[in-house]
């Protein structure tokens, strides 16, 4: 059997000290620009430093880990491992997939780069299913066969608590942007596929939260249906700085769709962060490898 490395970014919300927690995965630092200044994310820059400076209007940009970085890590690897699985943040929100791709034909074959189009709490469940199928025995190549057959099993939706960001990244205008604010208006985003997208506006938080929980159910009772009969479906609850409303969110869907199990609360990715900013709620479901 051959023995298999996983790597994984920063946008799976997987930390440093979780990734050293668990054998043969390992996770890239999603690199920063703030203020002119570079930082990492879990290694010089932690979520509430984030927060702190996003709060205080810095200027934040988002860019692709360096592939310099990515190789060396790769080779490193292989020293140990006989091949590695490599899952970066969706083809769809940047370009980091399609350059890790580009080089990793020089590895013959050792290095398999999957795109299957994820982010966040799915992505992190594609690297815990990369782990499972390793262990089973599976080569790398099968492995990047069965993430990317079924990256279309998983949804997400967000509900976003403030329009300064979506007008400062040109999603809104600022006239609707104002507009919203004052009539206390709650977007609700989507991603599927790797694409964020406009899915709902509501007049308030309740609202949003409800809508969301509507939107999953009638993906689990449709799209996924034959996934919640296997027992392979789950969903996670992500946010951004405000993990008890996420609690208590996560607690209202275990009362609402009690037969799909809620697995992670955890902190969406800093670089989809930038984008909503603070106070945002997120559900998902995302079908798991079950043996």
């Amino acid at each position: 059997m051959k023995k298999i490395a996983i790597v994984t970014d920063s946008n799976s919300g997987i930390t440093q000290l979780e990734a050293k927690e668990m054998e043969g995965i390992y996770v890239i630092p999603m690199p920063f620009t703030i203020d002119g200044e570079e930082y990492f994310e879990d290694i010089n820059l932690t979520q509430s430093e984030f927060y702190q400076k996003l709060l205080n209007d810095a200027d934040i940009s988002t860019s692709q880990p360096a592939i310099g970085n990515i190789t060396e890590l790769w080779e490193n690897l292989l020293k140990d491992y006989d091949e590695v699985v490599h899952i970066p943040m969706s083809s769809s929100l940047s370009m980091s997939c399609e350059t890790a791709m580009t080089f990793a034909k020089d590895f013959d074959g050792k290095v398999q780069v999957v795109d299957n189009q994820r982010i966040s709490v799915t992505q992190r469940q594609s690297v815990f299913d990369a782990k499972a199928l390793a262990d089973k025995g599976c080569d790398a190549k099968e492995i990047k066969e069965y993430l990317e057959r079924t990256k279309r099993d998983s949804s997400i939706y967000i509900m976003v608590s403030t329009l300064k960001y979506l007008k400062k990244g040109g999603r809104v205008t600022p006239a609707a942007a104002a507009i919203g604010t004052l009539l206390n208006i709650k977007p609700v985003l989507q991603i599927q596929g790797g694409k964020l997208d406009q899915f709902a506006k509501v007049m308030n938080e309740k609202a949003a939260r409800a809508r969301m929980i509507s939107a999953v159910k009638k993906d689990l009772e449709t799209r996924f249906a034959e996934y919640v009969k296997n027992g392979e479906m789950q969903i996670d609850v992500a946010y951004t700085n405000c993990e008890d409303k996420a609690k208590e969110f996560a607690k209202q869907i275990e009362e609402e769709i009690p037969n799909v199990p809620v697995k992670y609360i955890n902190p969406l990715s800093l670089s989809v962060a930038c984008h909503i900013g603070s106070g945002a709620l997120a559900i998902a479901c995302t079908r798991f490898y079950k043996e």
